[in-house]
């Protein structure tokens, strides 16, 4: 395998890992992965999701909370689906390293460094970083590393 197919290859799972991962936290905080408390929910609804949010959260106003989590949460929901199917690459990828450095800097802040550690989101973020750079080198790989 040469290093442009390597590259793609790599460049397509990582995309699909960061855009699973976005889609599979909505679809808990919309109780796809079933109700609270069970195997496999973190939060199960919306009602949980948002007390977490809040927590998050705790140093914006009160009205503010609900609109914050609507707001990443459609984030996560267009980053999600524009990495796993290609479209505007480099925007969902540098957007999804800013919401996930944002994720991780208020797990930080509101939960301890361990949170973050624990749930990754440090190495996302910085996998989202990795592809918006990957993505120009990976389309065009006649201009070399820039």
């Amino acid at each position: 395998m040469n290093r442009i197919t390597n590259l793609r290859l790599a460049q397509l799972f990582l995309r699909w890992s960061l855009g699973l991962t976005f889609l599979s936290a909505c679809a808990d905080r919309f109780g796809l992965w079933g109700p609270p408390g069970s195997k496999y929910a973190g939060w199960g609804d919306w009602a949980h999701f948002l007390v977490y949010a809040e927590t998050l959260n705790w140093f914006l106003p009160t009205w503010m909370q609900p609109p914050v989590a609507w707001l990443a949460t459609l984030a996560e929901l267009s980053f999600g689906f524009a990495l796993i199917l290609g479209v505007w690459l480099r925007e969902a990828a540098y957007g999804s390293a800013v919401l996930l450095g944002l994720f991780a800097l208020a797990m930080t802040f509101s939960l301890g460094i361990k949170a973050p550690l624990n749930y990754s989101v440090f190495v996302d973020a910085g996998a989202a970083w990795l592809l918006g750079s990957m993505v120009s080198n990976v389309s065009h790989p006649e201009k070399g590393a820039e």
